[in-house]
């Protein structure tokens, strides 16, 4: 038996639960690099070309795949849920993060990014009828809290200013369309799959994305050395497309209440992003950035303990 054959049967043999936030760890895995690798790109080459050639790209690789495979369409039930999921993770959370990622550093970026799992359970609980104990509500609510003095106090020592940043801004704007994809396309994922979901997200976007890639190359050719290149094929490949595969995965996977379980495992993207923006590419890490990425976690955790009352 070959590698590939054992583990197919090893991830068959694990339940569909577990092997679900197997899938979503894999996915925030991939995800990590983002911040990092966003910032690496937009050094040398335009945010608004990093944004919108990501999307590009990755949409011609989706529409080239779906008409190589004969992917059945979409029904007309799925199409607004894969609308959202285009406007919030295709185009809103790359477009953003590559506006915030002039101007602050990949890991103040990843903790103010640590909101996402709170947003996105507190979407789906809105959207969906998602339930969560009174303690998550109030976990979250300390987290928010958390995220909010972090960007206020980093504000003040960069500044001299009592307030965000425009980058902080921009930043918290993608929190807010990443939870929006996340939700609307792990619902979706759950009827047509992980890999579909992306995939039908990205070629929906593509009427918008591909015109403006072209444009703005046009207008100004892109020049920039190997390694924003390299981060801007990461970000493109692996951000916009592979990781996907995963997580939609895994949320379609984690069962009742899928989008908060799998926000568990979400906890450790904070520390894995800071961790390297400062092992890859020597951003300066305060001890407090840590603490605040300590603190923003605990609190998830908590929240995604049940309390007894509420079992």
């Amino acid at each position: 038996m070959n590698a590939v054959a054992v583990l197919n049967a090893a991830v068959r043999a694990l339940p569909r639960e577990r092997l679900g936030l197997v899938l979503a760890l894999l996915g925030v895995l991939a995800f990590s690099l983002t911040l990092p690798m966003t910032r690496t790109a937009v050094r040398e080459l335009d945010p608004w070309f990093v944004a919108f050639g990501r999307m590009a790209i990755a949409g011609v690789i989706a529409a080239a795949w779906l008409l190589a495979s004969g992917a059945r369409r979409p029904s007309r039930e799925d199409l607004p849920l894969l609308a959202w999921a285009s406007l919030g993770i295709v185009i809103g959370f790359p477009l953003l993060t590559s506006i915030a990622m002039q101007t602050i550093p990949a890991n103040h970026g990843a903790i103010i990014n640590g909101a996402l799992p709170f947003a996105t359970a507190v979407l789906a609980a809105w959207a969906f009828g998602e339930r969560h104990s009174r303690r998550f509500w109030i976990c979250a609510g300390v987290g928010s809290l958390l995220v909010i003095a972090f960007a206020l106090r980093d504000g003040l020592q960069a500044r001299g200013a009592l307030g965000p940043a425009g980058g902080d801004v921009a930043m918290f704007a993608a929190v807010v369309a990443g939870a929006v994809g996340y939700v609307a396309g792990g619902r979706v994922a759950g009827r047509i799959g992980g890999v579909a979901t992306i995939l039908w997200a990205l070629a929906l976007a593509l009427p918008l994305t591909l015109p403006a890639a072209l444009l703005m190359a046009a207008a100004e050719p892109p020049r920039a050395g190997l390694v924003p290149w390299g981060a801007f094929a990461y970000v493109t490949l692996i951000s916009q497309l592979v990781g996907f595969f995963a997580w939609y995965n895994g949320l379609a996977l984690a069962g009742p209440n899928g989008m908060g379980r799998a926000g568990q495992v979400q906890l450790l993207q904070v520390f894995f992003t800071v961790g390297f923006a400062w092992l890859l590419f020597g951003e300066s890490v305060h001890p407090t950035t840590w603490l605040f990425a300590l603190g923003v976690v605990i609190t998830i955790a908590l929240g995604r303990q049940p309390a007894k009352a509420d079992r």
